[in-house]
């Protein structure tokens, strides 16, 4: 009885159309996300007695599937195997929701949510459709300017930025004053690389004149994101990478050369004879005196408070 009631809900499932719940979540390339299916009331519910089936709206893909006492994932899609997981203790609880790993671009679909009871001769109970947006960011935008002079009337800029979706919006900006410009003036080449992911390449074209500053924006809608580089151009006269020449000294100035050097050493040797008067005590001359007889000194170089000499020139 039930196998044959699995196969009959298996080739009904394409056709049911009734009113169900529709919601939408968002998830990023690469993360874990939950599909929400979860019966309005709190009840228990015995696995014997349910059908759960996870689908692609509007078509035969299945996702995930459950049935009573048959563990078997032979009608899973080969995109969602290994991928799609129900949890059992929580559809005990009411709760059918789907997890899926790893999301990828391909997944960005409307999923369908069915759940029957087989005591209730395979009455339908609950019946959800969530939708999955799938988001990646760009990166960072690259802006290639004019980098030699050229004669050519037009400049050209070049904008790239990879691995994004969904599909971008691209600007050039004035940033003269934050206007658009025309996007007659620009030739965008967006392609889908090898993980699902668009890249986009803008190529702009101007008419020459000096300082032109422009930017390129890479709008993310569903991310609310945008990426915006500018870029400075000059009046493109030298080259970019061009050196400035270092003045040379001419060979008739080594005169005034030596002059200068000599007036230093003698500014010099002033500043240090200031210095040692400066430092030196004074004397004042009190007139002859007696010649008494002192004791001798200790040698001046092992006394610990010896006299500090100072030499003046």
């Amino acid at each position: 009885m039930r196998l044959r009631s699995a196969g009959l809900l298996l080739f009904m499932l394409g056709s049911l159309r009734a009113d169900f719940q529709e919601q939408e979540v968002r998830a990023l390339v690469g993360s874990n996300i939950e599909l929400s299916c979860v019966h309005p009331k709190d009840s228990s519910f015995d696995l014997n007695d349910l059908y759960v089936y996870w689908q692609l709206f509007g078509s035969e893909t299945v996702v995930a599937y459950y049935l009573p006492e048959n563990s078997s994932t032979g009608h899973t899609d080969d995109h969602y195997r290994d991928r799609a997981q129900l949890s059992l203790d929580s559809m005990k609880q009411g709760n059918f929701s789907l997890r899926l790993y790893n999301v990828t671009p391909q997944d960005e679909q409307k999923f369908h949510c069915l759940v029957f009871r087989e005591s209730l001769e395979l009455q339908k109970v609950l019946d959800v459709v969530v939708r999955l947006h799938v988001a990646a960011n760009y990166s960072m935008p690259v802006v290639s300017t004019p980098s030699s002079p050229s004669q050519d009337e037009e400049l050209t800029f070049t904008c790239t930025s990879t691995n994004g979706y969904p599909r971008p919006n691209v600007y050039w900006i004035n940033k003269t004053d934050n206007s658009l410009l025309d996007k007659a003036l620009q030739n965008n080449t967006i392609t889908l690389n090898p993980q699902g992911l668009y890249d986009v390449v803008s190529i702009l074209k101007l008419r020459r004149s000096p300082n032109v500053n422009v930017g390129c924006c890479i709008e993310n809608v569903l991310l609310h994101q945008n990426l915006t580089v500018s870029s400075q151009t000059g009046t493109f006269k030298g080259s970019i990478d061009s050196i400035p020449d270092i003045p040379v000294i001419p060979q008739d100035k080594n005169v005034t050369v030596t002059s200068i050097i000599l007036a230093l050493i003698v500014f010099a040797a002033m500043a240090v004879g200031w210095m040692c008067r400066s430092r030196c005590p004074h004397r004042s001359y009190a007139g002859a005196t007696a010649a008494t007889l002192e004791p001798e000194l200790p040698d001046p170089l092992f006394s610990p408070k010896s006299e500090t000499i100072c030499l003046c020139l």
